[in-house]
């Protein structure tokens, strides 16, 4: 089996809830292939998202890249990569809970691993 970004707009996910939005910077653009675009947060924590895969899936590697600047790095993109043991789900949820500032952004989560089987 092919393994592949299960997080991609273009492979049915999405986001089905995030606790900010800015017109501007959607939390739909975690998930739109686009390293430029993010979603940002508009203030206080904690901050929270959703991502829905409409399938069951296996997820073996989790890489997320931000501003969340836990230590500060001024302007460096930040990536944080995640192994998964027995990660199988439907949905992922993401709480931030605090960050170096009052505003962060997460410009792409990828979730490495493979279809289990689709919704019917």
């Amino acid at each position: 089996m092919r393994q592949f970004d299960l997080c991609l707009s273009s492979e049915g996910s999405e986001v089905v809830l995030a606790t900010s939005s800015d017109e501007k910077h959607p939390p739909e653009n975690i998930i739109d292939g686009n390293p430029e675009t993010f979603w940002t947060t508009t203030g206080m924590f904690p901050q929270e998202f959703i991502i829905c895969f409409h399938k069951h899936v296996k997820v073996e590697k989790l890489i997320i890249q931000s501003y969340l600047d836990f230590v500060h790095t001024e302007g460096q993109l930040q990536n944080e990569e995640i192994l998964v043991h027995d990660g199988y789900c439907t949905y992922l949820r993401f709480i931030i809970t605090k960050a170096f500032d009052h505003f962060i952004s997460v410009h792409c989560v990828s979730a490495e691993g493979l279809v289990v089987s689709n919704h019917s």
